[in-house]
């Protein structure tokens, strides 16, 4: 847990299954609570609504904010903001991702590249980074000195792009021109295991374009 005055990060592990091009992972998701005694955002509310909830407590959630509209990530969303009466936020590029999973309801809040969330005095930038997904952001937060990088940028390399809707070339781009030009030492708090910095991934960028992954 970390923070700036009042706000801080708190992270959840929750685990469940992700689906897609007709195979299904175990996997371990992360999700992060961002802000202060009062009032939180929610990123990534995965697998288990009741476990994050529980993790609000009797904070108000002010904004369910989605990297990207893959079903670990987002099959679990809606009933998380029904529980805590929340309007859930994506990027309209993963659109059919999300049909996939809700055909029958749209999100509430379409992100856009350069968006600001304000939590307490704190600002949730919004980059869309795709690759991973057509829509896929990561929430920047200068005065934290974190990025929530969701799959695009793992301790290690990039996220996974061998499926549909994703794309290698695309992926690095990303990563090279939206996140690997914020300081070194932020932060990276990543949708899948260990946190990492932008300064200890930046060196292997040459490494990841030569393997192609």
């Amino acid at each position: 847990m970390s923070g700036h005055g009042k706000v801080r990060i708190d992270r959840i592990v929750t685990s469940g299954t992700f689906s897609l091009d007709g195979g299904t992972w175990d996997v371990d998701n992360n999700v992060y609570l961002v802000g202060d005694d009062d009032d939180v955002v929610v990123i990534d509310p995965a697998h288990d609504a009741q476990a994050v909830r529980d993790a609000v407590g009797d904070r108000r959630v002010r904004r369910v904010l989605l990297t990207h509209g893959h079903d670990d990530h987002i099959a679990a969303a809606q009933e998380f903001a029904t529980l805590v009466d929340a309007p859930i936020a994506l990027h309209g590029g993963d659109r059919m991702l999300w049909d996939a999973v809700y055909p029958d309801a749209a999100p509430d809040i379409e992100l856009t590249d350069d968006d600001r969330i304000l939590i307490d005095e704190v600002d949730l930038q919004v980059l869309h980074t795709p690759g991973h997904s057509p829509g896929s952001v990561c929430f920047y937060a200068p005065a934290l000195g974190t990025l929530f990088s969701g799959d695009t940028l793992f301790s290690g390399g990039p996220g996974a792009t061998g499926r549909s809707y994703s794309d290698f070339g695309t992926i690095i781009a990303s990563i090279s021109d939206r996140l690997l030009t914020l300081p070194p030492e932020t932060t990276v708090l990543t949708g899948h295991g260990d946190a990492t910095s932008i300064g200890a991934e930046a060196p292997h960028l040459e490494e990841w374009i030569a393997r192609g992954h």
